[in-house]
This record gives C-alpha cells, sequence and structure tokens, in this order.
C-alpha cells in the first residue's frame, strides 16, 4: 500500500473503493505517521513498539534485578547485552548504553533505512547508523526535532504472542 496522501491537514488513506480520512488524529501527518493499522489496512511506517533497551553499566546487577522483578532468567544472555522477552515485547539491558540518555524505546518497522531516510526528511537527525546486531536484526536510532532519541529495529523474528494488541498482521518486523 502506498503511504498517505495528506490532504489539507487531515491523512487520507486509500483502502480499496473508498478512502477514510482522520481528523486532528494528533499523529504528525507532516510525516504521513498514522495508527499502526485502519479498517485492517497499513498505513504508517511504524508497525509498533517492539523493543526498550535500558542503560545498565553494571549488567550483572541489573540482570538479577530485572531477572526478580520479573520472575523469569533472559532468553539472551551475553556480556554485551541482555534480553527479556516480556510478553512478546523485549526488555533489553545495555552496558555501554549511555545513562544520562535513559531507556531508548524502538519502533518496528518494515526497512530500517527507508524509516531513517523518512525521518531525517522530515527534520530528524541520525544519532546512530543503521547497523546490523545479528540475525538479521537492523537498528538505528534519530533524534527528533525536540531532542529525543528514537530508536528503529527491523526484526524480521518478531511475533507478538497470540491475542497481542489488535490490528497486528504477519510479516517481517511484526
Amino acid at each position: 500500500m502506498r503511504p498517505p496522501a495528506i490532504d489539507g491537514g487531515r491523512a487520507v488513506v486509500a483502502t480499496g473503493r473508498s478512502a477514510s480520512v482522520i481528523k486532528g488524529c494528533g499523529w504528525s501527518t507532516r510525516l504521513g505517521f498514522l495508527p499502526i493499522r485502519l479498517f485492517g489496512k497499513d498505513v504508517g511506517v511504524l508497525l509498533g513498539l517492539r523493543t526498550v533497551i535500558h542503560p545498565a553499566p553494571d549488567l550483572g546487577a541489573a540482570k538479577a534485578w530485572w531477572s526478580s522483578v520479573l520472575g523469569v532468567e533472559p532468553y539472551f544472555d551475553e556480556p554485551f547485552y541482555v534480553g527479556f522477552n516480556v510478553g512478546g515485547y523485549e526488555l533489553g539491558l545495555d552496558p555501554n548504553a549511555d545513562p544520562a540518555v535513559g531507556p531508548v524505546s524502538y519502533w518496528g518497522v518494515r526497512d530500517v533505512a527507508v524509516a531513517v531516510e523518512r525521518f531525517v526528511a522530515a527534520g530528524a537527525v541520525v544519532r546512530e547508523r543503521v547497523q546490523e546486531v545479528g540475525g538479521g536484526i537492523r537498528v538505528g536510532t534519530v533524534l527528533e526535532p525536540s531532542g529525543a532519541v528514537v530508536g528503529l529495529i527491523e526484526n524480521p523474528h518478531f511475533v507478538l504472542p497470540e491475542g497481542g494488541p489488535a490490528g497486528v498482521g504477519e510479516g517481517p518486523g511484526r
């Protein structure tokens, strides 16, 4: 499906024989970002939240604390990253992340390079270039105009658990 057209500040999304207009939806129509799905159709570059990565300067202590809080052990445990599956979403601990920045939320996208280009075209600045982090997973971060960090992740292995959020379908990054 092609990206939404912008009509006088309203996002217009083609849905087959008709079009749906969302007035004052609160999403940035300048970027073309809309709800993830509308009437069963993909309408935006963002597929939904996927991962939140917390800085963990003392990775061992952070892993023990989160294991205690969550009641589970990490599914991925390496000296450079610890990952927990929390209801089908990723809670990551990164010993190299800057605690001053705080946790970074990563939004799922089909193609992280295209998504970064789209954000940059809308005024964002690349913070960390797109890179593969293993297993075909690619990530990048940008600074949006107010300076907040936005993470983008392309993860071909991501699958929400049965009964996950409504409007999420099949395919890469889903």
